[in-house]
C-alpha cells in the first residue's frame, strides 16, 4: 500500500477513535446527570408511532398571565404526577376515553391494574396510561377538555415558559404562607420550589382553589386550611415502565427539562406528529381490534367522586362491598 494512503488510513482511524470516545463521555455525563435508576431497555417491538392527528398551522403563543392561569389547578401536584399531567395532556384526544376507563376499572390497583392495562391492549400513548391510577385526575381533565387542549398545546410550544409560570405560582403560594412540607410532601424551597411526595410509591392529589392560595390571604383566615393533602393514590413497582419510581420522572428546573420515564421529554409542537418517547411498554394501534373485556365495570360513586375531589381519603365502595360478599360466602 503506498506510504500517503496508510497515512491517511492512520488519520481516519484516530479520529474515528477520538469520535467515539466523544459519544461515550457524552453517554457517560448524560447518565450520571438524569439516571436516577437503571435506564429502562424497551421491547423489541414498541408498535406503531402514536396516530394523534396534530391540527395544522403555527404554535399558539400564551403570555406568562395566561400561562399562569392554565397551570394554576395543577401547579401545587407532586412533582412526578405533574410532569405526567404535563406529558399526558400532550394528548388531549387520548383523555376521555382514558378517563372513562380509568373510572370503570377504579377498583383495581396495584399489579392487577397493570395488569388490566396491558391485557386491555390499550392504543393511548403510554404518558396517558400513566394516568389511569388517577381517575380522578383524569376525570378532572376530561370534564375540562378546553383547558386540558390548552396546556398541552402550551407544553408543546412553549415548554419552558410553563415551567417558569409553575415556580411563579408555586412561589407565591409558598409566600403567603399556604405551601409548606407535611406528613405527606417535602417542599424545598430555593431558587426552584420542588415538590415530593415523602413516600415515592403514594402520591398525594392535593385539593386547592386557586383563587385562595395565589393571593394574599385576608385576616384571621387559616391559611394552613386552603390545601387538603387528604386523597392519595398508591403506585408500585407494576408501574415503573410508566415512569412510576424513585427520581424516575422529575424536572430540571434549572434546565427547563421534564425528566419521565428516565429520559428527557423531547415533544414539541414541530415534532409532535412523529415523536415517539422511549417506554418500556408495548404500544397498540388504535386500529387493531381489542381483547374481550375481562373485568366488570364499575362507575365510581358520587361518595367517592366527592371525596377525591375534596381531597378526603376515599372508602373504594365496591371493593368492599367484593369482601364482604366473599366473606359472606365463606360463613
Amino acid at each position: 500500500m503506498p506510504k500517503l494512503r496508510i497515512e491517511e488510513a492512520r488519520v481516519v482511524t484516530r479520529l474515528m477513535a477520538t469520535l467515539l470516545g466523544l459519544v461515550f463521555a457524552a453517554q457517560l455525563f448524560t447518565g450520571v446527570l438524569f439516571a436516577q435508576a437503571p435506564l429502562p431497555q424497551p421491547p423489541p417491538d414498541q408498535g406503531p408511532p402514536p396516530e394523534q392527528g396534530p391540527p395544522p398551522g403555527p404554535p399558539p403563543s400564551f403570555p406568562p398571565e395566561e400561562l399562569q392561569r392554565i397551570v394554576s389547578p395543577i401547579a401545587l401536584y407532586p412533582d412526578p404526577l405533574l410532569a405526567q399531567v404535563l406529558t399526558a395532556a400532550t394528548f388531549s384526544n387520548d383523555i376521555p376515553a382514558a378517563a372513562q376507563w380509568a373510572d370503570e376499572h377504579h377498583y383495581l390497583t396495584g399489579d392487577a391494574l397493570a395488569q388490566a392495562i396491558t391485557a386491555d391492549q390499550l392504543p393511548w400513548d403510554p404518558s396517558v396510561q400513566a394516568l389511569l391510577p388517577f381517575p380522578s385526575v383524569l376525570d378532572m381533565m376530561a370534564s375540562a377538555m378546553q383547558w386540558t387542549q390548552e396546556l398541552g398545546d402550551a407544553v408543546l410550544a412553549q415548554r419552558p415558559d410553563v415551567m417558569d409560570a409553575v415556580q411563579v405560582m408555586r412561589q407565591r403560594a409558598y409566600n403567603y404562607g399556604y405551601l409548606g412540607s407535611n406528613q405527606a410532601v417535602v417542599v424545598e424551597p430555593g431558587p426552584y420550589i420542588t415538590i415530593m411526595p415523602v413516600n415515592p410509591g403514594f402520591i398525594v392529589i392535593p385539593a386547592y382553589s386557586p383563587g385562595i392560595v395565589f393571593a394574599a390571604p385576608r385576616a384571621g383566615f387559616f391559611v394552613g386550611a386552603a390545601i387538603r393533602f387528604g386523597f392519595g393514590v398508591g403506585i408500585g413497582l407494576a408501574f415503573r415502565p410508566w415512569g412510576w419510581g424513585f427520581g424516575w420522572t422529575h424536572f430540571d428546573w434549572g434546565h427547563h427539562a421534564m425528566i419521565v420515564n428516565n429520559h428527557p421529554w423531547g415533544r414539541t409542537w414541530a415534532n409532535r406528529a412523529t415523536y415517539v418517547h422511549p417506554y418500556a411498554v408495548q404500544r397498540f394501534a388504535r386500529s387493531a381490534p381489542r381483547p374481550a373485556e375481562n373485568h366488570a365495570l364499575e362507575h365510581r360513586s358520587q361518595q367517592e367522586r366527592a371525596d377525591a375531589k375534596a381531597g378526603r381519603a376515599v372508602k373504594e365502595e365496591h371493593r368492599e362491598a367484593k369482601h364482604e360478599e366473599k366473606h359472606e360466602g365463606h360463613r
